[in-house]
């Protein structure tokens, strides 16, 4: 068998939550292989809304295994208070999410120490989500970090004040007053005291090797979905540096997130919205300033789950788009948000740019650099759209852009709920 893997391909908020919501009903597995709480991953059903952060998201289908894997970090004061007491009003979970031993723990002075960086930063901030992230990732590959396996150890309090110890002088450094800080509104205090009762926690939960329960589950024929976070615009190293997350989100982060070989990894499912959003800083070619920005933003609720910030909105990329769909080797491609271009009478779409005095289709080094998108336009459907009766401006507008990228669209979302798709 082999590991299917689904993942963004633009900016993160593609809507991945959705459709792994969506197609677990096919798998006995599903796994996260990177990133953290700093993911925000929606599904809507049955009247709910739930906004997953650290949890795989087929949490909510019968039968089906949740693989938290090495390449996660976790916050357990995220995962118990604000995911599992959401989660086990509707499912019971504990039972069906399994966690690697090995993935790393977000400190609440990983936390202190995100924010004291955004503020050195000053108008050079990266725009974190002041989760901990970096700092997080920063420490596992420095080697200082502390992993879940190290709940389980005799000394576990001991490597936790070591390392809190280094953190503190660190941000002293910075002139940063973590007295007055407050994390998800509580004082320092109030939340290392907080995190290490849900760090205990954590120890009741299925804490195993999961690269070894990954593999066996192959062996034995069980299908796995691995759900990735962020996209890949946002990648370590093939996104746009340095207004990225610190982990790597595309395919070739499933091997390292997950411990299976390359020759492992089967169908890749690429989510693209029908437009762009991005959230923070960084470049962003053919992002709107006008009307019509704000309505994308108001149609497409295009709020921060995990931040609550409004998301940013362009056109459509397409040079983009095929840059991630190469990076990732996709073979389905799902577009997402349809609906929200519902009432446009006119589209627009980047199909290459202007960059130094000549046409491009390449990404260039530094997309903050003397670039300007070229864009062609196309008659809208303006209606809502019928999934018994798709629009012809919809059917021209899917049609161009898989002749763009060379690979067809499976699926188009064309509302919140799990039941709104057109299977093409």
């Amino acid at each position: 068998m082999k590991v299917d893997v689904l993942l963004g391909l633009q900016w993160g908020d593609e809507g991945k939550g959705k459709i792994v919501d969506v197609l677990t009903p096919h798998y006995d597995m599903v796994v996260r292989f990177q990133g953290g709480p700093n993911a925000g991953h929606t599904l809507e059903f049955d009247g709910q809304k739930v906004v997953l952060h650290t949890i795989p998201s087929g949490v909510f289908r019968e039968n089906t295994i949740n693989v938290i894997g090495n390449g996660v970090i976790i916050d357990p004061f995220i995962m118990l208070n604000k995911e599992v007491n959401q989660i086990s009003a509707i499912t019971e979970i504990k039972s069906k999410l399994y966690i690697s031993e090995k993935a790393h723990l977000i400190l609440p002075t990983h936390r202190l120490l995100d924010n004291a960086n955004e503020r050195f930063r000053g108008k050079n901030k990266i725009g974190s989500t002041l989760k901990g992230i970096t700092p997080t990732y920063i420490d596992k590959t420095g080697r200082n970090g502390l992993r879940v396996g190290d709940l389980l150890l005799s000394n576990f309090q001991q490597k936790y004040n070591y390392l809190k110890n280094i953190h503190l002088r660190q941000i002293k450094s910075m002139d940063f007053d973590y007295s007055t800080a407050l994390i998800d509104g509580l004082s320092f205090a109030e939340y290392e005291l907080a995190w290490l009762q849900a760090a205990q926690e954590l120890k009741s939960y299925h804490i195993c090797a999961t690269e070894y329960l990954l593999n066996k589950a192959l062996e034995d024929g069980k299908k796995i979905l691995a759900e990735g976070a962020q996209g890949t615009l946002l990648d370590i190293e093939f996104g746009s540096y340095p207004y990225v997350t610190s982990s790597n989100t595309i395919a070739a982060g499933v091997c390292s997130g997950l411990g299976i070989p390359p020759n492992r990894i089967g169908t890749v499912y690429g989510l693209f919205k029908a437009y762009c959003t991005r959230v923070g800083e960084g470049p962003f070619p053919t992002e709107l300033f006008d009307d019509t920005g704000e309505l994308l933003r108001t149609q497409g609720n295009e709020f921060g789950s995990t931040t609550g910030r409004p998301r940013r909105c362009g056109w459509l990329d397409l040079p983009l788009l095929k840059y991630a769909c190469m990076l990732n080797g996709v073979t389905e491609l799902i577009m997402m948000k349809a609906d929200v271009l519902n009432s446009l009478k006119t589209l627009t779409v980047c199909t290459n740019y202007t960059y130094k005095g000549k046409i491009i289709t390449e990404i260039p080094y530094d997309l903050s650099d003397d670039i300007s998108p070229q864009y062609e336009h196309f008659k809208g459907w303006n209606n809502t759209i019928d999934i018994n009766n798709i629009p012809a401006a919809l059917t021209d507008y899917i049609s161009f852009i898989e002749q763009y990228l060379n690979l067809k669209i499976k699926l188009v979302s064309v509302g919140r709920d799990r039941t709104q798709n057109i299977i093409l």
